[in-house]
Formats: structure tokens, sequence, C-alpha cells
């Protein structure tokens, strides 16, 4: 859960000791917006239950080839581009 993903995704793949860095884990293919804090807690503890297989699954119902979600994000922004 964070209020900045952007800020995250910087995170994660600028680490190099940790969990991320280890299991080289960087593409973003899911995510969820909520609007209130603890509706994404709870989503968020609710997701972390499920089976390996029910994560896929939800995934790939809504990105079947696992495309990263966030790619370009983190470009740096165009000569003359605002």
């Amino acid at each position: 859960m964070t209020n900045d993903l952007v800020k995250r995704l910087y995170y994660h793949r600028s680490a190099t000791k940790s969990f991320v860095a280890r299991y080289r884990t960087n593409r973003l293919v899911y995510f969820e917006v909520h609007r209130h804090p603890m509706n994404a807690i709870v989503r968020e503890k609710q997701l972390k239950r499920l089976l390996r297989s029910k994560k896929i699954a939800l995934i790939e119902a809504s990105n079947p080839y696992w495309n990263d979600l966030a790619e370009g994000w983190l470009d740096p922004p165009l000569n003359g581009s605002r």
C-alpha cells in the first residue's frame, strides 16, 4: 500500500539490497486504486492471503500478457516537453 505509486516504483527499481533486488521483481503488472487508505489496507491483506494461482488469475484477468503497466513512468522528459 502506498500513497505515491511512482515514488514506490522508483524505490523498487533502484533497490540493490532487498527482496526486490534479490528476486528481480521489476515489472508492475497489477495495481488497484482506493479512495480511502483503510480500504487499501484491507484489500492488501486480502490479496496477501490469496493462493498464488488466484493472484495469477487476478493479474491475467486485466493484464494477460503481464505487460509492465509502469513502462515509461520513470523515463526523463524529452527536451522541450512539459
